[in-house]
């Protein structure tokens, strides 16, 4: 599915385009502690970790944001909305270090907090996640921005790719109205490529593609995995949800690849994916699949070449032990030498 000559054509593409990321963004904390110095807390007698070290990140559909940048899109959008807090100050400075990431319509509320994932590092071993969430629903004042934005950048954006991070219903930027525009803009313009991934409400979305592994599918059309598949159980699932959703599903399953349902069809088209070897780190690689398949929609590849060079993107980031991988052009020329050879 994949020549040289699309992905030479994918890369020089991508830098004229623009992509617009709606969603849930976070940020990623590590806190790096070295155990040598630890020392013994006067008012509690437990051990005190010395944090030597913090390092702030993007993450959620910052992750997203990261890879898009990496393969060289010219303008990356977020419409997101975060904290007035000082979680939300390190995500933007962060963001800074993505010169193509446009922060015009990142909406800071006193009201809610900075979605915040901090990680303490005890040498290489991680310890308990601290996470900061909102858990009350979104206000409508934030939902109304949100919307307002979505519908006046609508116009610029080569492609729309859509996070739904947070499990809480109705308590992340992905709200039932948000969601509910969205598909009234793809109704209006079907041509225009959006994309969209939940980890809890995959099947909610309309009228856009979308991108679930074999869980968030199973879930999204009621069906309960069996205690061993058989093929024609793995495709069923995808297929149902093509239908439900009325549009493509691009079906990630790790090793196997991507289950590709057309809209309307009643077969699956199997894009494998690329042989890897050794540790492997799967840590954004759905996020990394995303961006892959979206810069090769927005250069003109068909559904089932996208989801190949999603593929083959996230084959280089698994490879990237202990972070959360990108593949910058020279990785991706690098790799395809290698698998085609």
């Amino acid at each position: 599915m994949l020549t040289s000559e699309l992905i030479e054509h994918i890369l020089a593409t991508v830098p004229n385009r623009t992509i617009g990321v709606l969603g849930d963004l976070f940020l990623d904390r590590y806190l790096d502690i070295n155990p040598s110095l630890n020392e013994p807390s006067v008012e509690t007698g437990l051990t005190a970790y010395q944090v030597v070290r913090v390092r702030a990140y993007p993450g959620a559909a910052g992750t997203v944001m990261n890879n898009l940048a990496a393969l060289g899109v010219g303008r990356v959008v977020p419409i997101t909305s975060i904290g007035d807090d000082g979680e939300g100050y390190e995500l933007r400075q962060a963001l800074r270090a993505l010169p193509c990431v446009d922060q015009s319509a990142i909406l800071t509320d006193a009201s809610r907090r900075t979605p915040t994932y901090t990680k303490p590092m005890l040498g290489t071993e991680e310890l308990n996640r601290l996470d900061i969430k909102n858990r009350a629903r979104t206000p409508d004042a934030i939902q109304d921005d949100i919307v307002r934005r979505l519908h006046e950048l609508w116009p610029t954006f080569d492609a729309l790719l859509v996070l739904d991070q947070v499990s809480e219903e109705d308590c992340g930027v992905i709200t039932s109205r948000v969601r509910t525009a969205v598909a009234e803009l793809a109704a209006k313009e079907p041509s225009k490529f959006v994309l969209a991934d939940s980890r809890e409400r995959i099947g909610l979305f309309r009228n856009v593609c979308v991108k679930p592994n074999a869980d968030e599918c199973r879930k999204a059309v009621w069906i309960k995995p069996p205690k061993k598949l058989t093929r024609d159980d793995e495709a069923f699932a995808p297929l149902e949800l093509a239908q439900l959703v009325s549009a493509p599903v691009f079906h990630t399953n790790g090793a196997k690849g991507i289950a590709f349902v057309p809209a309307g069809a009643t077969e699956v088209v199997q894009v494998p994916a690329y042989p890897v070897s050794g540790p492997i780190d799967v840590c954004g690689a759905g996020d990394s699949c995303s961006a892959g398949i979206s810069c090769a929609k927005v250069s003109g590849a068909s559904h089932e070449q996208a989801a190949a060079f999603g593929n083959l993107i996230a084959s280089i980031t698994v490879q990237q032990i202990g972070v959360t991988g990108t593949a910058p052009p020279a990785a991706v020329r690098a790799r395809w030498r290698e698998v085609s050879a």
